[in-house]
């Protein structure tokens, strides 16, 4: 049996893949604002690259992973990256292959009034 493929079965496989590509991207969790815990943001920020992180995006909507990376190995941002987003600091949303990271300002806001401005204050 021979099986011959047309330029439509190419669209078709093609749309496929693409469906499985969405279906598969990585869904980060992030923690509700009532469950932002103190210990955990004090914790996250006291890590310098990580205080150099939400500092960055302090001063902007948005900014990918590569705009914050600053030559540092992937390998460790990623770890950076989970340790902000799990104690609330930072919403991570991926769009194609780049992940955009926003500070969760209004969020922390409204749960700690007043901390992460006091936090940004201090010298760099």
């Amino acid at each position: 049996m021979i099986v011959s493929f047309d330029s439509s079965m190419k669209i078709e496989r093609r749309s496929i893949a693409e469906t499985f590509r969405i279906c598969c991207m990585r869904v980060y969790n992030h923690p509700a604002p009532e469950d932002l815990a103190l210990g955990l943001i004090l914790n996250a920020l006291s890590d310098p690259v990580r205080l150099d992180i939400v500092r960055h995006l302090s001063r902007v909507t948005e900014a990918t992973c590569g705009e914050l990376q600053g030559g540092r190995p992937k390998s460790s941002m990623s770890h950076h990256f989970r340790i902000l987003r799990e104690a609330g600091l930072v919403r991570t949303r991926v769009v194609g292959t780049v992940h955009q990271n926003t500070l969760r300002r209004a969020e922390l806001d409204s749960r700690f009034q007043g901390l992460l401005d006091a936090i940004l204050k201090q010298m760099p």
